[in-house]
């Protein structure tokens, strides 16, 4: 498991482009056979990949410290690839692209495979420290609660998918979903936003190879950005601001733990504030 630790806002303006991906960019993420799962001292958030050409299980680690993964933790499962199965304590949960999953703290054996070993899935996940047990669920994306938003004048016209959430799934802290963007739409999250009582992972997807995203993060009177590809990911500190413009419409999921799980729970900033 890699580990990256939390960063001071006065520390990250000195940043340069190479060490601002070291810190907060997640690479390789589905790799043929393996695991790759990151930690995050901000508010204890993990991120990870599998990408199962035969079945794998998800192992306890030093860095957490007990016994089994999710003996403390509660987690969140999208499976942005081919047709793959999740397996929790003996129970098989199939999921389809863009289908989820959760699974609550105190379930022991869980096991990725793919339906075709030669085709792997990309399961994308997200764990966060949990105090209670709810109901491991499998989600549907045809039944997931939506929010349309945007317009074409600001190129984002946009679906927000809310996967885990008070209203819909519930959990202890995690709230994840999704938003797609229409074709010919490219920004996210803008009108920007912070909020301190959260930390969040966007993970983009569905980018054509030559096509990238400008993410956009600091804070919103000193910003950078990272390009970032395909299938990767980026950690936003809770003073971050987290948008970003692609050179072609994409999707991303997105992912929050913190204080509390009120989705509109953000500190608006105005266009005229940004540098």
């Amino acid at each position: 498991m890699e580990i990256r630790n939390a960063i001071h806002l006065k520390d990250f303006k000195t940043y340069t482009t190479e060490r601002t991906r070291q810190e907060f960019l997640i690479q390789d993420l589905f790799v043929p056979g393996e695991i790759k799962l990151v930690y995050s001292h901000f508010d204890r958030m993990i991120a990870g990949g599998v990408c199962p050409d035969k079945p794998i299980q998800l192992e306890a680690s030093k860095e957490i410290g007990s016994g089994f993964f999710l003996e403390r933790r509660e987690m969140g499962v999208i499976n942005i690839g081919p047709k793959g199965v999740v397996t929790v304590d003996g129970e098989e949960y199939s999921l389809d692209r863009t289908d989820g999953l959760y699974v609550s703290m105190g379930s022991k054996d869980i096991v990725f495979a793919s339906e075709d070993s030669g085709n792997p899935a990309h399961f994308y996940l997200l764990s966060g420290p949990a105090h209670k047990e709810y109901a491991i669920t499998r989600i549907e994306k045809s039944n997931v609660e939506t929010t349309g938003l945007g317009s074409a004048g600001e190129s984002n016209i946009r679906t927000i998918y809310k996967y885990i959430h008070p209203d819909g799934v519930r959990s202890c802290q995690l709230v994840m979903g999704m938003t797609m963007l229409e074709p010919n739409n490219v920004w996210n999250s803008m009108p920007c936003h912070t909020h301190e009582r959260r930390m969040e992972v966007y993970l983009y997807f569905d980018l054509p190879d030559d096509a990238v995203v400008f993410h956009f993060m600091g804070e919103p009177d000193e910003t950078r950005h990272i390009v970032v590809q395909n299938e990767e990911a980026v950690i936003s500190p809770s003073w971050s601001i987290h948008s970003g413009v692609g050179t072609a419409n994409y999707t991303f999921i997105w992912g929050m733990i913190g204080e509390n799980q009120t989705f509109t729970d953000m500190d608006a900033v105005a266009m005229a504030d940004l540098r």
